[in-house]
């Protein structure tokens, strides 16, 4: 068996010394790298529920003998489903009903980023994001 001579004792400790720092320099860039990450994917998520919540909520509008109210449970049967808080489904005109067929329904549901947030929630600016869909009544 070798034994190490002091030379190479110092050496040894200097390298691990030197990995020590690479640890806490690279640490929080992998942390902000993976938080981001989810972040990101979190509201690529949320855009991409509210996008169907509202193909949902204004395919029910169009129909024939279609109400508001069912068309808005439509919408946000798809949101409960997902677990996205604090959304809003509005309708142009408010009241569906009465539309006439060959008239433009414009669905949006909108939704807090803050509220939806999977991590950083607390941390980065709450923006409201929103999707928007325009169908011809039947």
């Amino acid at each position: 068996m070798t034994q190490m001579t002091p030379v190479r004792r110092a050496r040894a400790h200097a390298r691990r010394g030197t990995a020590i720092v690479e640890f806490a320099v690279c640490l929080p860039l992998l942390a902000l790298l993976v938080f981001g990450t989810i972040e990101a994917a979190s509201r690529i998520f949320l855009k991409q529920t509210l996008s169907i919540s509202a193909y949902e909520a204004a395919r029910q509008a169009i129909r024939v003998g279609s109400t508001t109210e069912s068309s808005k449970a439509s919408g946000d049967a798809i949101l409960a489903a997902r677990k996205v808080k604090g959304s809003k489904v509005t309708f142009a005109p408010t009241d569906i009903t009465n539309a006439s067929r060959g008239e433009l329904i414009k669905v949006s549901v909108s939704a807090p980023t803050k509220d939806n947030s999977q991590v950083l929630g607390k941390f980065i600016a709450d923006k409201t994001i929103t999707a928007t869909v325009v169908m011809v009544k039947e």
